[in-house]
């Protein structure tokens, strides 16, 4: 089931008195059901900062993010789990080294006391392109993009509405980038997810989003269809220097 996404003036604030530093000054937008919604801008920007408020990994923002209309702090956490999971940016260090992928993918089933376990089990490492028998494999025995394709499987085992995708792919090889991205696309076209994507990368942007918003300093520039690209559609100066980079960059590879 697709859930639509809204936040509503979000706001960080890191430290207190002289020292405090605010991160988000205030963030909002909303992503319709079945939606991949994009997040760029360069390193520091704030982008993986939205994702954990969302998550909730991070609970002291201000303001409002609503899933389905319902605010993320009313959710109860069994609840809040099943809708929205998270994919990491560095699968190695988002896996435990000495779990196998079998109790990697077993440990939410059993939080969230599922049954039927084995078939969930296999079915959601088959969907990610993984043979059975990776099951009773350990992280240092798995390539890059199969340790991905795990924490993938790990996200979708609890058959979530909303996926947040924190640069899924760039700790990974060019070849192995686009078999995650195309993985990620097929899942969300048969299954319907909604997506919020951070990345730096607008050529992931241009394969995966319907939508993207521009950051900078922690603040929303513009938010523009994917479309927008290849011509350079943005109005504010930095979204132009940005896209008009990537695209100089392109040209010349």
């Amino acid at each position: 089931m697709s859930v639509s996404v809204e936040t509503r003036d979000v706001s960080i604030t890191f430290g207190a008195g002289p020292a405090a530093v605010r991160v988000l000054p205030g963030v909002s937008f909303s992503v319709s059901p079945g939606e991949c919604f994009g997040l760029v801008g360069e390193s520091g920007s704030g982008k993986s900062t939205v994702l954990r408020c969302i998550s909730m990994l991070t609970d002291i923002w201000t303001g409002d993010i609503l899933i389905d209309g319902k605010s993320v702090r009313a959710m109860p956490l069994i609840e809040r789990c099943r809708m929205v999971q998270m994919v990491f940016q560095d699968p190695y260090g988002s896996l435990h080294p000495r779990q196998s992928v079998r109790t990697v993918l077993n440990e939410p089933l059993a939080i969230h006391k599922l049954g039927n376990r084995e078939e969930r089990m296999r079915k959601a490492i088959t969907d990610v392109g993984l043979p059975l028998s990776f099951l009773d494999r350990f992280p240092h025995q798995l390539s890059g993009g199969q340790r991905q394709r795990v924490a993938i499987a790990r996200a979708l085992i609890l058959e979530p509405s909303l996926l947040l995708l924190d640069e899924p792919t760039s700790a990974l090889d060019v070849s192995v980038q686009a078999e995650i991205l195309n993985l990620l696309q097929r899942l969300r076209e048969e299954r319907g997810f909604t997506y919020i994507m951070v990345t730096h990368d607008l050529a992931v942007v241009d394969h995966m989003c319907d939508r993207f918003a521009v950051m900078l300093h922690g603040e929303i520039t513009e938010v523009l269809p994917r479309d927008a690209i290849p011509a350079n559609g943005a109005t504010h100066p930095y979204a132009r220097e940005l896209i008009g980079a990537s695209l100089e960059y392109e040209n010349a590879h």
